[in-house]
């Protein structure tokens, strides 16, 4: 038996078993050495008692030792800088202190109530008699989505299996629970018809009207619209490096998109596409877009689903469900197949047109009759 230390971390090295079954046991314990030299006494104490298969690791490291070190891990990952950032101090509030030790999946599964009940930042039920607020009316409180307490429960539970692996737990409360997270509706699936497009169209800003129309027709995400820039436009296409599924796609440049790029002035000082006039581009256009669909008399729209007109376009002009699966960049055809049912509905208002053709020669043929 003895102790040895690899880096900031110090082990302890010691057998288990006898003859054949003999195996040497090379434990992590931390970054003090004195706690590897306890360490090695607990067991040195039940091997002399024959019951060393019971000990037992004291994990004493905590939630906010888990933050720290994650954060520093995955600071610049795209989605911890977009998301996970901001769970951080939620569940920092609800965990802090606590040994990770004694975290249990009533634990989890009580965060998850309490997050669910947890009313959308900003939105409140009712107005204190006196207290002044920003906006004429109040916002009516509006419960939070279940996608946005599986996110935050997806990220805690990444955490905690980073933790048994980083062997700062022994176990993680996510093992022993079951149906846990949500059960989402991820088959939305709304599009503008073309008089919504129009309208919507002549609502928007200037600044705003050629990214709906970029977005139209392109199918591409509102973050990969924003950050585009000028070099990833030629020879005909629009090459996306930088994406949610972290795979690089080409899109096609039709007509329309060539001419609007054509009549973009450049910032002299950026590449991006769409900037500001100091050439920074921009971060937000929630407040605009949602002004422009309110004018155009449009309910219950959102920018990604800009996405979904685009793909219902292109099934109504009959494009394969392949071609449309790559150029909105699915790695799974299950995706894209959410689309396949427009098509059925094209095909049959494209068949009933043909009624009209048979109801002139039938009105034709009973005049000749005449």
């Amino acid at each position: 038996m003895a102790i040895f230390q690899i880096g900031k971390t110090w082990y302890v090295d010691y057998y288990t078993g006898k003859g054949k079954s003999r195996k040497r046991i090379r434990e992590a314990v931390g970054p003090r050495k004195t706690d590897a030299i306890a360490r090695l006494g607990k067991i040195q104490a039940a091997k002399r008692e024959n019951r060393l298969f019971d000990v037992k690791k004291e994990y004493t490291d905590t939630f906010d030792d888990l933050r720290e070190r994650y954060t520093e891990a995955y600071k610049e990952q795209k989605y911890f800088q977009s998301a996970k950032k901001y769970f951080m101090p939620i569940l920092q509030e609800f965990f802090s202190e606590r040994l990770l030790s004694e975290i249990t999946s009533y634990d989890i599964e009580n965060f998850r109530n309490v997050r669910k009940a947890t009313p959308v930042k900003g939105a409140i039920e009712k107005v204190p008699e006196g207290r002044k607020v920003r906006n004429k009316s109040p916002k009516l409180k509006r419960e939070r989505s279940d996608a946005d307490v599986n996110r935050i429960l997806a990220t805690l539970r990444h955490m905690f299996s980073k933790a048994v692996e980083w062997d700062m737990m022994g176990q993680s409360p996510f093992s022993n629970t079951k149906n846990l997270f949500y059960k989402e509706n991820n088959m939305r699936l709304e599009f503008l018809t073309g008089t919504e497009e129009e309208r919507l169209l002549f609502y928007c800003k200037d600044h705003l009207k050629p990214i709906v129309i970029t977005a139209l027709n392109t199918g591409m995400r509102r973050g990969e619209i924003l950050t585009l820039k000028w070099s990833q436009i030629r020879n005909g296409f629009i090459y996306l490096r930088k994406t949610k599924t972290n795979e690089a796609r080409q899109i096609p440049t039709n007509e329309t998109l060539k001419d609007l790029f054509q009549s973009l002035p450049r910032h002299i000082n950026s590449d991006y596409v769409f900037c500001n006039k100091d050439g920074k581009p921009y971060k937000d256009i929630k407040k605009s877009f949602k002004t422009a669909l309110k004018k155009a008399d449009i309910e219950d729209f959102r920018f990604h689903d800009l996405r979904h007109s685009f793909a219902s376009k292109l099934v109504s002009k009959g494009a394969p469900l392949k071609a449309i699966q790559e150029l909105l960049g699915h790695k799974n055809i299950k995706m894209t197949m959410r689309y396949a049912h427009l098509a059925d509905d094209f095909k049959k208002d494209a068949v009933k047109l043909l009624d009209e053709d048979l109801k002139v020669e039938s009105s034709h043929i009973k005049s000749k009759k005449r």
